[in-house]
């Protein structure tokens, strides 16, 4: 999967959208809910390399980084929490696009006000 397949899959989850957060960064997205504004999904090019950060259950993210060589602790974000997968050809499409639901899922509650 490359970035542009990423972003084209999140937009079709429900009441998404992307966004460029970073001011003087219009490479960063981050893919993001409507309603509660949170994002489950930041792309992003580090060290030549795509890597898209999505959110795990703790329990389940040493598993996938123990079973997967392009899944790592998150880049800048919570390890606990969230997890890189380095986008390639070597990349499960399958897996990614389950991952990228999960952590759909996970952040889809309300915002705190």
């Amino acid at each position: 999967m490359d970035k542009e397949e990423v972003i084209k899959y999140c937009l079709t989850l429900e009441n998404t959208y992307k966004d460029y957060p970073f001011p003087d960064d219009h490479v960063s997205v981050t893919m993001k809910h409507k309603e509660n504004k949170k994002w489950f999904a930041l792309i992003m090019n580090v060290k030549g390399q795509v890597y898209l950060n999505i959110k795990t259950e703790p329990n389940y993210s040493d598993l996938l980084r123990n079973s997967y060589n392009y899944i790592i602790p998150a880049y800048h974000m919570n390890k606990e929490h969230w997890n890189t997968i380095i986008l390639g050809d070597k990349c499960d499409k399958k897996l990614v696009k389950e991952l990228i639901m999960q952590s759909y899922e996970l952040t889809k509650g309300k915002a705190k006000k």
